[in-house]
């Protein structure tokens, strides 16, 4: 009988992120572009680096190199590259590998190799993140002082499969934040220019002399907004972060360098008596010129055709492909009471507040708000929708008196805003979420639906996406929600709201067992938004995913100091679709509480 060939050697185990959902989407052109990296990065590294190509799957490759540095410096080389090459490709198209790279004894056979040196490069890959590396402790010291590449300590890790528990050392494009677009993690990097017209619309200044019509200018520059944005032809900042821009007078050239846009829309409103002017300009940044100006003197009743007109004017000046029949059906139902408006934008303003401040007493007044407005218009989905997201946040934070009849009223006020405007992004949004914390598996296909439509609808829009990512992790699949909350950062690189992305990104890493991941997003969240309750439960399930006991119990504490009662609701109101990630989640989160023995984590990371 022959004797086994065994060698060492430097195993490197790579796959393409979201491939099933590449190849649903569009077959032949993933094939196609797969091909094309291959011939241009992938494979002339490979060889640059003195490594083999032992074998190829649809999605993935296994490689050996003789040398561990050489292995590692050939997939951060091919690693920066494709961060490069995706930076220009379209998010619904781009191609991003996970690679996991150890080192260890291999059995030769054949062309193939087997072993336990070449599993653990398997599960590693398995927990990179998308566009990045994790290697084994024993990879990182061989290398630690010979390439100048920045790792970031993930830990001892559990890995399917694998008797002991393997320390593993991670790297990506940003370094110490894991992810593909490290642009969009960081508000101040510089952002590069869509492949689309882009714009930004600023917050209209109010000329009335009277801070009560503040909300009335916001609301105006929203639904202005918020037509554009249905545009696919468009890339268009989302509201708040143009809104961060309020009350100031911004430098435009340094607006679309901060914002990565090429035009700016300003201007102001004057409402007086049954009297309204509203000014418009718009502006390309790139040279400070000015590519119109129009003022509207109007009846108060008209203000929304002037909505409609500055509309039109903006699509025509920056995207005349647009056609005119395209631009008349994105026309929205127009409010029936302007003072149901104003009192349906307050509403709103106060409901997305309490979110991020885990505030019940603003939870509250947003529901009086826009009940008040609902009183008077029925039929006004701004209103609708903010009572129906207040009362899910009561759902959310376990602060509802009756949590059945908070449900239903939500999905009532779901429902009617979506019956009166069924092009309203918000209401589609609205109604997912509620299917999920409806506590009913069988209801997530029809969340998934709605969170879909809503996106379809205002693909710009951060609650569209929030939604849908957050869907998309409970439906199980984390890939396609991370790629859709990066593109919420890039759309909105200055937004107040970016907590609720980093909240997403924790969960849906935490979902795929990516815990050093989840719990960098959850401190980059917190460091945001240190009064988010939900933030310190997901950070504490990550670190229970690896292994930090303390740690997470901290974050439990700090969950419950500002929010009472919420953690314990936090996993229990909605279900998973995979049952193991609803076991998963609720055991972690028990763990942290100390409910549940810490060793009662081990068969489920």
């Amino acid at each position: 009988m022959a004797r086994e060939q065994r060698r060492l050697a430097a195993i490197v185990s790579a796959d393409i992120a979201g491939y099933s959902r590449l190849m649903g989407r569009d077959e032949s052109g993933t094939l196609a572009a797969l091909k094309a990296l291959r011939a241009a990065i992938v494979d002339p590294a490979i060889a640059t680096h003195g490594g083999r190509i032992v074998k190829t799957t649809g999605d993935g490759l296994l490689l050996d190199f003789p040398s561990v540095v050489d292995a590692v410096r050939c997939v951060i080389e091919v690693q920066t590259a494709m961060a490069a090459d995706g930076a220009r490709t379209p998010e619904d198209r781009r191609i991003a590998f996970r690679i996991g790279v150890n080192l260890g004894d291999i059995i030769i056979d054949g062309d193939d190799i087997v072993g336990d040196g070449v599993n653990i490069a398997a599960r590693l890959q398995e927990i990179a993140a998308a566009g990045g590396v994790c290697v084994s402790s024993r990879v990182h010291d061989d290398i630690r002082d010979r390439l100048a590449a920045a790792f970031e300590d993930g830990g001892a890790q559990k890995l399917k499969n694998i008797a002991r528990p393997v320390h593993v050392w991670r790297w990506s494009p940003a370094s110490a934040i894991p992810a593909t677009a490290p642009a969009a993690l960081a508000a101040d990097a510089p952002l590069a220019m869509p492949d689309k017209p882009s714009i930004a619309v600023l917050p209209f200044a109010n000329m009335s002399g009277d801070p009560q019509q503040e909300y009335f200018a916001d609301g105006i520059t929203e639904d202005i907004l918020t037509e554009l944005s249905r545009f696919h032809e468009l890339f268009v900042i989302a509201r708040n972060s143009t809104f961060s821009y309020k009350g100031k007078s911004p430098d435009i050239r340094t607006v679309g360098r901060d914002l990565g846009v090429r035009y700016v829309l300003e201007g102001s409103i004057r409402k007086a008596a049954n009297r309204v002017r509203v000014t418009g300009q718009l502006i390309d940044t790139l040279n400070g010129a000015h590519i119109w100006a129009e003022r509207y003197d109007r009846v108060l009743e008209d203000i929304f055709a002037v909505q409609e007109e500055l509309t039109g004017s903006i699509v025509r000046a920056i995207a005349p492909q647009i056609l005119e029949a395209e631009t008349a059906k994105v026309r929205r139902r127009r409010p029936e009471n302007l003072s149901a408006y104003e009192s349906a934008v307050r509403a709103n303003a106060k409901a997305w507040e309490s979110w991020i401040k885990s505030d019940r007493a603003l939870r509250d007044e947003a529901i009086a708000d826009a009940r008040a407005a609902l009183a008077i218009d029925p039929r006004s989905t701004i209103a609708l929708a903010a009572l129906s997201f207040a009362q899910w946040q009561h759902l959310a934070f376990a602060t509802a008196a009756d949590r059945a009849a908070a449900w239903k009223e939500a999905m009532e006020m779901a429902t009617r805003a979506i019956e009166a405007d069924r092009a309203y992004a918000f209401g589609h949004s609205m109604n997912a979420l509620l299917l999920v914390f409806a506590g009913d598996r069988d209801r997530i296909d029809d969340a998934l639906a709605s969170a879909r439509t809503s996106y379809d609808l205002n693909p710009h829009a951060m609650a569209s996406l929030t939604a849908l990512s957050f869907v998309e992790t409970v439906s199980g699949d984390p890939d396609s929600a991370v790629e859709h909350l990066l593109a919420a950062l890039r759309l909105s690189p200055r937004d107040p709201q970016r907590p609720t992305v980093f909240l997403n990104l924790a969960m849906a890493s935490g979902c795929a067992g990516r815990y050093a991941d989840g719990v960098t997003y959850a401190t980059l969240g917190i460091r945001e938004a240190p009064g988010f309750a939900p933030l310190y439960a997901h950070l504490a399930v990550n670190y229970v995913g690896l292994g930090e006991i303390d740690k997470a119990r901290a974050a439990v504490a700090e969950s419950s100091r500002i929010a009472p009662g919420q953690v314990e609701r936090s996993l229990a109101g909605f279900m998973y679709r995979k049952p193991e990630h609803q076991r998963r989640g609720t055991t972690f989160l028990r763990i942290a509480a100390g409910l549940d023995d810490p060793a009662a984590a081990d068969a489920l990371r």
